[in-house]
């Protein structure tokens, strides 16, 4: 098939490269023309403008954006409804918002642009390892561009089917999924990235309590000299816990054992803060999710105001001193 493709960051040119190793034809615009270079050399068709990516592709035409959710993707579906018409289709591969989903599809209804919000995740691995998309909106336009779907995922590989589902007919096991009209790819995707969180915050806490245990304030023989890089090698293997994530920490503490070369600052991209949003609006009890994201704003912190109050308050009430900013640990983690 051929498919424009907007935005050729981290994971938008990966896209466009496993969708041109898989035979189709890929229209690449990105305002940085040396990307769009490289593309070129790697067999895609460049263009200059949203413009020049309109005219180069065949009706009925596809155009997926790749961009930062915000100003960014509006203002490219703004301008790529004034230049698609009926039949066409527009495909929201970053993570949006979904009920700018809803509205985005309710704007180009009229004109006969078909809107799918696709929640994809990935990150810098897809290329090799393919994408997992979530896909919210018009079905019939879902099932013309399954080909482009098809690709992108990563397919059944060597995960074994589950049991129970031998029965069911779902592109599921191919890694995509249609999950209903517009919002529910991202909306999708949104819970998946808060699960995300917590999950992240659980091994964070958890490989953080381990290196603890080589604290001056245990008691003699409680205390342990743990190599962190070690249990998270034999936790990736037969472990309940095992995990991608699992695989990256380990990665990770291989090649820097105390993390020095990061700072510890974690950003957070909106969804953690819409899943809190959602479980709000639907009443639902979310306790690990909300302190993963509390969390990852106290991270970027020094000691704030209120915990200064607090201090005053246990110095007054029981004539608590605070202790130094950091807890001593021997040495050799």
């Amino acid at each position: 098939m051929q498919i424009g493709m907007i935005g050729l960051g981290r994971m938008g040119a990966n896209m466009a490269r496993r969708l041109m190793n898989g035979g189709h034809e890929c229209v690449v615009y990105d305002r940085n023309a040396e990307t769009v270079e490289t593309l070129i050399k790697a067999g895609a068709v460049g263009a200059r403008s949203l413009e020049e990516v309109a005219e180069k592709l065949s009706a009925p035409r596809a155009v997926w954006i790749m961009l930062p959710s915000g100003a960014p993707t509006e203002e490219s579906v703004v301008a790529l409804s004034k230049l698609l018409a009926a039949g066409d289709a527009i495909m929201d591969g970053g993570n949006s918002f979904y009920k700018d989903d809803v509205r985005r599809s309710a704007l180009l209804k009229p004109s006969g642009i078909h809107y799918l919000d696709v929640g994809t995740s990935g990150g810098i691995w897809g290329l090799e390892r393919g994408y997992c998309m979530m896909i919210g909106g018009d079905q019939s336009s879902a099932e013309r561009l399954n080909p482009i779907f098809a690709t992108l995922a990563p397919g059944p590989g060597d995960i074994p089917k589950t049991p129970g589902r031998e029965g069911m007919k779902s592109t599921a096991e191919l890694g995509y999924l249609y999950c209903g009209s517009s919002g529910a790819g991202h909306f999708v995707k949104m819970i998946h990235n808060g699960i995300e969180y917590g999950l992240m915050q659980a091994y964070a806490e958890g490989f953080d309590i381990l290196r603890g245990a080589n604290s001056d304030n245990l008691p003699a023989g409680l205390s342990y000299d743990l190599n962190l890089a070690d249990i998270a090698e034999v936790w990736r293997r037969g472990s309940v816990v095992s995990s991608w994530l699992l695989d990256l920490t380990a990665t990770a503490l291989a090649s820097d054992r105390q993390l020095d070369g990061y700072s510890g600052f974690v950003e957070d991209s909106g969804e953690g803060r819409w899943t809190i949003q959602a479980a709000l609006e639907e009443e639902v009890s979310a306790e690990v999710l909300s302190a993963a994201l509390y969390t990852r704003f106290r991270s970027r912190l020094e000691h704030t105001f209120a915990e200064k109050i607090l201090s005053a308050m246990r110095k007054g009430f029981g004539g608590h001193v605070e202790r130094p900013p950091a807890v001593k640990m021997k040495q050799g983690l």
